[in-house]
């Protein structure tokens, strides 16, 4: 399911006016003493794991540990918990024996009930939308003793510990978490290297060192405030101020290439870019009269320009896209493009005319205004206006916070709808099953029995994910053909921080979530 390529990230220097020799710390300090401030402008949406298959696992991956994770510089996963194997050669049966001595951070035991008990209650509450969604191989698990769990898989499925890397697979304590219910109290209990002292919802989450914390994390800093921003402007304003130390998430194309400029005012910051395998698309909803209509959205990926869109609202921070799997991904093609070529308004007239529409269509477009930064919004007017500059279209925008925005899709409410997707693991299927099949990612059914039913169940049979690329491609085809989903750009990720902040370089794992304990202060620069 996931291809084992590792993000590559290479920084790069606003400001190489180091000024060599000077002391950051007092006497008796260390860099693992100090407190670090981090902004974002993606907030968690929940605080249960249960709930959780968006960016709310920025916290959990700092606050929880997972049987297996990934651990800076590695691309499988590796013990995080527990050590994990496949018994047999079927990939049906995976056991994992829970390390000495783990607790949570009130100081119950972790032990192979409370594995059990997490994941149990993830298949339980079956949140819409949830993770879930990702357990569907996944038949019975058994408790063997206090340290070994079994999971016993319903079909063959190579790709079950990436999964279980995942940090919607947090380990929570059964003590603290109701097993047929989500916990709303705004608190969570975890065993990971942070606690969470305090959370004030959208404003900022307050992490110290987890004292009784055993893994592989090596931190770099004495805890972590989290900061919270609705908008991307007054995060950098806090950064060039030094309110905040670092940022992640949120940046405009605008305000990367600011910080990119030689100015004084960026003077002591530094913008790391990361290789990113995010991207965005839309969603038809074929319950809308509108949307299902076939020859409807292919006119529209016949008039959307890819190369216009990322060059007007995104200035060189992103990269057209053409198909579901991103450029860098095994598996990558350009179907999309194959299929219907460069922007033609004359084609997609025909193709409305043969479908016996005659008459302007009129559509809704919804986006969410505060999760994937403040482009969003140009974003949308840009489509807008090359769809009605055709003729063919008139378009109504409608724009949404992502708490109003998400309950919105989850209903079926929209025709049109815009979505990112940050992978759960940088794998071709990781960009394919989880939209498709009637319970899906985003709660818009879209079935295709091929897909669902034959290459990704094949696919998933193979270890050796360079031989199931036939799969993949024939799996891109069908979604060309129906259209149901359109891709259009991939980005990249940049973190900004004050140059005397180490190891923006090494914070992000493959799943493109930030391990906040990579951060620190250097201790002379």
């Amino acid at each position: 399911m996931f291809n084992r390529t590792s993000l590559q990230a290479a920084a790069a220097l606003v400001s190489i006016s180091l000024l060599s020799g000077c002391s950051v710390f007092s006497d008796g300090e260390s860099a693992a003493d100090q407190r670090i401030v981090v902004g974002t402008t993606s907030s968690p949406t929940t605080l249960d794991p249960a709930a959780a298959w968006d960016n709310s696992w920025e916290l959990f991956r700092n606050v929880f540990q997972t049987l297996v994770a990934f651990p800076t510089g590695t691309t499988i996963p590796k013990p995080d918990a527990a050590d994990c194997a496949f018994k047999g050669t079927s990939s049906r049966v995976y056991e994992c024996t829970i390390h000495d001595g783990l607790t949570f951070s009130n100081g119950h035991k972790l032990d192979a009930a409370a594995v059990k008990y997490s994941i149990d209650r993830i298949r339980t509450i079956n949140v819409d939308g949830g993770p879930n969604g990702m357990l569907k191989s996944l038949e019975k698990i058994d408790v063997i003793d206090p340290q070994t769990v079994v999971f016993r898989l319903n079909r063959p499925d190579a790709t079950f510990p990436f999964i279980l890397a995942t940090p919607a697979m947090s380990i929570v304590d059964p003590a603290e978490y109701p097993a047929d219910k989500l916990r709303k109290d705004g608190k969570l209990v975890g065993s990971g290297p942070y606690v969470l002292d305090s959370y004030a919802e959208g404003e900022k989450a307050e992490l110290t060192r987890n004292a009784g914390y055993k893994g592989f994390a090596d931190r770099k800093n004495g805890g972590v405030t989290i900061r919270y921003f609705k908008e991307s402007e007054p995060m950098v304003a806090a950064l060039k101020k030094k309110e905040i130390d670092a940022t992640y998430r949120g940046l405009t194309a605008a305000e990367v290439v600011e910080l990119q400029a030689d100015k004084p005012e960026n003077s002591g910051l530094q913008l790391v870019e990361s290789t990113g395998a995010d991207i965005r698309y839309l969603v038809f909803n074929a319950e809308d009269p509108t949307a299902a209509k076939l020859p409807v959205r292919r006119a529209i990926a016949q008039l959307v320009d890819r190369d216009a869109l990322v060059n007007t609202v995104y200035q060189g921070t992103a990269e057209p896209l053409y198909s579901m799997v991103p450029k860098g991904i095994a598996g990558h093609t350009t179907k999309f493009f194959d299929r219907f070529g460069s922007p033609d308004p004359a084609k997609a007239k025909r193709i409305l005319r043969d479908a016996g529409i005659t008459e302007p269509v009129k559509m809704d477009f919804w986006y969410t205004t505060d999760r994937y930064g403040s482009s969003t919004g140009p974003e949308f007017v840009e489509l807008k206006r090359q769809l009605e500059a055709s003729g063919l279209f008139e378009i109504t925008l409608h724009g949404k916070p992502w708490k109003e925005f998400q309950p919105g899709y989850q209903k079926g409410q929209y025709p049109v709808f815009g979505r990112g997707w940050f992978p759960d693991f940088p794998d071709a299927d990781n960009f394919i099953a989880p939209f498709v099949g009637e319970d899906n990612v985003l709660s818009t059914p879209y079935v295709s029995p091929r897909i669902s039913d034959q290459l990704i169940p094949k696919s998933r049979r193979e270890s050796d994910r360079a031989a199931v690329m036939d799969e993949f491609n024939e799996a891109q085809e069908i979604m060309v053909r129906d259209v149901r989903l359109l891709p259009l750009w991939q980005g990249k990720l940049y973190v900004a921080a004050s140059e005397d902040i180490a190891g923006g370089e090494r914070a992000l794992d493959p799943q493109t979530v930030m391990q906040m304990w990579e951060l620190g202060r250097r201790t002379s620069w």
